[in-house]
């Protein structure tokens, strides 16, 4: 069961912003729970093999990493072990691209993400992260 004090946490940072660079690592414990429970998104984390993606937030100077495959969803902070790709963006591209409010497509098109490595990584990274806000939405109404 995903937590309620994750959820409504989550749903402020929606409303009001990040206040700090670790709170993107809520949106990866939401995925992690949700795919406890919801076998869409376990189905798609069984289908993919494990993939480590770095991710940077360029503004601040912080890392973090992302661990998915093998029907689990794994995180921290700092640098990941052997990530197939590195993603890069500013803070607010991050929110933007966490909330939905941001392509992922035309966030790299224009130059605000910056994808170094495996791009079919990239895509199933995101493909992963959509599927999961799809199906959880439910959480935030």
């Amino acid at each position: 069961m995903v937590d309620q004090n994750l959820v409504n946490e989550l749903k402020e940072i929606r409303e009001k912003g990040a206040s700090q660079p670790s709170d993107a690592l809520k949106v990866f414990e939401f995925v992690k729970q949700l795919a406890e429970e919801n076998e869409d998104v376990k189905e798609e984390l069984e289908d993919i093999d494990t993939t480590v993606v770095q991710l940077v937030m360029t503004d601040v100077d912080y890392k973090y990493w992302v661990k998915m495959g093998d029907g689990t969803v794994e995180y921290g902070e700092g640098e990941g072990e052997d990530p197939s790709v590195t993603l890069s963006a500013t803070g607010a591209i991050w929110a933007g691209l966490s909330s939905g409010e941001i392509d992922s497509t035309s966030a790299y098109m224009a130059g605000d993400l910056v994808i170094d490595g495996n791009l079919q990584d990239a895509i199933a990274f995101g493909e992963i992260q959509s599927i999961a806000m799809e199906e959880g939405a439910h959480y935030f109404e």
